[in-house]
């Protein structure tokens, strides 16, 4: 594929930041919220998660189960999240510093298409149309609608194990020419992220979450964020030419041997 039929390569960008959306961009993840919530609960919730980074089930099986928990009519269920889910205080700063830098943000989300859209409308605003999204979607139940009892279900982007592997998305822009090719980033905290950690030049990996686990055991380059403010710092010093993708990528192995990522050494969180 060529640069000008790649989405966010329309304004010549030389950067472009792919980002997780639940529990990233956002406190809490919102498919979280609902199962815990309105689903299975937290502790079935959580044992899959476990399994998925420890290769007993893939992230699609073990998310499918989780909303096939929830029977919620899915408008009441865009209305619980749009009510609870909180955006990180600092990602507004830097969407806005983004726009003004041409430096697009593409989101690449397990989570469902509406929900996403909902959440971000009414946490960034108007601007929020300016955001790729490329996630799952939602669709009724045969003889349902989807704001019935029961009846939605969710629909994933692509038959791999993630459901949606956001891998598929970025290496179009990793196999672009040397000189078209942007510097990539990528921002991202838990099991849904494990298909896009190795594909970008510069990994955000939310301090005591899974993604470090993950990225440590594996031995994959990252550096840690607490909220958006550090990799809005960071990602300033890169395109001013401050300090490099590979410099940034060293520090995160760094703090995790130095028990400073929010998981020790062991991997426990």
């Amino acid at each position: 594929m060529s640069a000008p039929e790649l989405p966010a390569m329309k304004t010549n960008p030389k950067f472009i930041f792919f980002t997780d959306f639940d529990g990233t961009i956002t406190l809490r993840d919102s498919n979280d919220y609902m199962t815990d919530n309105i689903g299975y609960g937290y502790e079935k919730r959580r044992q899959g998660n476990m399994d998925t980074l420890e290769g007993k089930t893939t992230f699609r099986e073990s998310f499918k189960g989780m909303m096939e928990s929830v029977t919620t009519p899915y408008d009441q269920c865009i209305d619980l999240l749009v009510k609870n889910i909180k955006l990180d205080p600092y990602f507004n700063d830097f969407f806005q510093w983004s726009l003004k830098n041409n430096v697009p943000v593409v989101v690449l989300s397990s989570g469902m298409d509406p929900i996403i859209r909902a959440i971000l409308k009414n946490l960034v605003g108007p601007d929020s149309d300016k955001i790729d999204v490329i996630s799952n979607h939602v669709r009724a139940k045969p003889g349902k609608s989807i704001n019935d009892e029961d009846g939605w279900e969710l629909v994933f982007h692509d038959d791999s194990g993630f459901g949606h592997d956001k891998s598929l998305t970025i290496r179009p822009y990793a196999q672009l020419p040397a000189d078209q090719r942007p510097t990539m980033f990528y921002a991202g905290d838990g099991v849904s992220d494990l298909s896009a950690a190795k594909e970008t030049d510069l990994l955000f990996a939310k301090k005591g979450c899974d993604l470090v686990i993950f990225c440590a055991k594996e031995n994959i380059p990252f550096t840690v964020f607490e909220d958006w403010s550090v990799i809005k710092s960071k990602v300033q010093e890169i395109v001013e030419d401050k300090t490099t993708v590979q410099d940034a990528a060293k520090e995160g192995y760094e703090q995790y041997k130095k028990g400073e990522a929010g998981v020790s050494a062991n991997g426990k969180a």
